[in-house]
């Protein structure tokens, strides 16, 4: 016996609802998790001008302090390392240029006091600009 006679057979339907509450949560998790970058910064044109730049380099004096406490000024051996006796060798290296800059270049083994003297003399005469000379490490 046939008792689904008289039924019409129905058809299965995708409810979409669902599908959209479930990609709406995903947008909304991306949205929160997604971090964005905005580059901060001012759209400045610069004037122009057709004037040669001055490319004035600072006069440099060139200090090398050996491991052995010795300094050298401009590759000048001093005859003493004491404070005084830089000062005045700084002093006439610097001459008359405007504020010449004062790089040391300090053995590694050089004692701290050695190149503590070559700072108070620099500053002594009145060069404020001091620059410590590095090498690379080699591995």
């Amino acid at each position: 016996m046939n008792f689904q006679r008289g039924r019409v057979r129905e058809e299965p339907e995708i409810n979409l609802i669902p599908m959209i509450d479930v990609l709406l949560v995903i947008l909304i998790f991306l949205m929160i998790t997604t971090t964005y970058s905005k580059f901060s910064g001012l759209d400045i044109k610069l004037p122009t001008a057709d004037a040669t730049q001055n490319q004035e380099q600072p006069a440099q004096v060139d200090v090398a302090v050996t491991a052995s406490g010795e300094v050298m000024v401009n590759k000048t051996p001093l005859a003493g390392s004491d404070v005084a006796s830089i000062a005045l060798a700084l002093k006439r290296a610097a001459g008359d240029g405007k504020e010449p800059v004062v790089i040391i270049s300090a053995d590694a083994k050089a004692t701290h006091q050695s190149v503590i003297d070559v700072m108070q003399a620099a500053q002594q005469v009145g060069l404020s600009h001091i620059s410590f000379a590095t090498q690379p490490a080699q591995h």
